[in-house]
C-alpha cells in the first residue's frame, strides 16, 4: 500500500491551510463588535449577525439567489439530458458547431454577455423580470451541466439498454428505469455545479437584474460600494455555514463521490 511522504503532508497541509485561511478570516472578522472591519478583533459579538435581519434587503435577495439558482440549474439540467444524449450516440450535420454552440458561453466574458442581454431583453420588453434573470441564467450555466453529462453518456455501458429493449421495454421505459439512473451522478453534479455557479454570478447579473429581482452578490457588491462594514462579513459567514451544512447533509444522503465524480 502506497503512503504520502512526509514532504507530501507536509505540501498539502499547507495549500489546504492557504485555501481555508481567506475564509476563516473572514468569519472571525464577523464576530467583532466594532463599527468597521478589523482583525484581529478588541471583542466578541454577535452584533453584526442580528444586523442581517435589520437590512430586509439582504434576506429578500438571498431568496432571489435561491429560486434563481435552482430554477437555471433544474432548466438547464432538462435541456442538457437530451442534448448530450443525442450529440453523443448519434452523427449528424452540424454536430461539432451545435457542441461549440452550446460551450460558447465558456468563452465569453460575462461583462460582455452581460451588456449583450440588457440590449436584447430592453428591445424585446423583458427586462428586469425574474423570467429574464432566469433566461440569461440558464445560457450560462447550461455549458457545466453539459460537459458532466456528456461525460456521464459516454461512459456508461450501453449493454443494460439493448437488454431492457430486447425484452420488450419501451423507449421511455428504458431511459426512465435504465438511461436515466446510470447517467443520474452526472445529471447531479451537473445540476450542483450550475446551482454554485448561478447562486455566486455577479458580473453578468448586475446588467440585467433589477431592483425587484437583485441577487445576493448583486445586493452585497451594492452595500459595499456605499459603505464598508462587517456586515458583509457576517452575510458571507452565514452562506459558508449554509454550504458546508449542505455538502455534509449531501455526502450523508447521497455521496460526494457519486455526486463529483461518479464514484460507486
Amino acid at each position: 500500500m502506497l503512503h504520502n511522504s512526509k514532504l507530501a503532508l507536509t505540501f498539502h497541509s499547507l495549500f489546504v491551510v492557504f485555501l481555508l485561511a481567506p475564509l476563516v478570516v473572514v468569519m472571525l472578522v464577523a464576530f467583532t463588535p466594532n463599527g468597521y472591519i478589523s482583525y484581529p478583533t478588541n471583542g466578541f459579538s454577535l452584533r453584526w449577525f442580528a444586523a442581517i435581519f435589520e437590512h430586509p434587503a439582504f434576506i429578500r435577495a438571498f431568496w432571489n439567489s435561491l429560486y434563481l439558482g435552482v430554477a437555471a440549474a433544474s432548466i438547464s439540467a432538462l435541456l442538457a439530458v437530451p442534448a448530450a444524449l443525442a450529440i453523443v450516440r448519434y452523427s449528424f450535420r452540424g454536430r461539432d458547431a451545435l457542441v461549440g454552440l452550446f460551450l460558447s458561453p465558456l468563452m465569453i466574458p460575462h461583462v460582455v454577455l452581460g451588456v449583450a442581454f440588457l440590449s436584447f431583453f430592453s428591445q424585446i420588453g423583458i427586462y428586469g423580470s425574474f423570467w429574464a434573470l432566469i433566461a440569461a441564467h440558464v445560457i450560462i450555466v447550461m455549458p457545466y451541466t453539459m460537459r458532466l453529462v456528456m461525460a456521464s453518456v459516454f461512459g456508461m455501458d450501453r449493454s443494460a439498454e439493448k437488454a431492457a429493449l430486447s425484452l420488450g421495454a419501451s423507449q421511455w421505459t428504458m431511459f426512465r428505469r435504465i438511461t436515466m439512473p446510470m447517467i443520474l451522478p452526472g445529471v447531479a453534479g451537473g445540476w450542483i455545479l450550475a446551482f454554485t455557479t448561478s447562486f455566486d454570478e455577479l458580473s453578468m447579473t448586475i446588467f440585467v437584474a433589477s431592483p425587484s429581482t437583485t441577487t445576493l452578490p448583486v445586493q452585497m457588491y451594492n452595500h459595499i460600494a456605499h459603505t464598508v462594514d462587517p456586515l458583509i462579513a457576517s452575510v458571507s459567514t452565514v452562506l459558508i455555514v449554509l454550504t458546508v451544512l449542505f455538502m455534509v447533509l449531501l455526502d450523508r444522503l447521497y455521496g460526494i463521490d457519486k455526486v463529483l465524480i461518479g464514484k460507486g
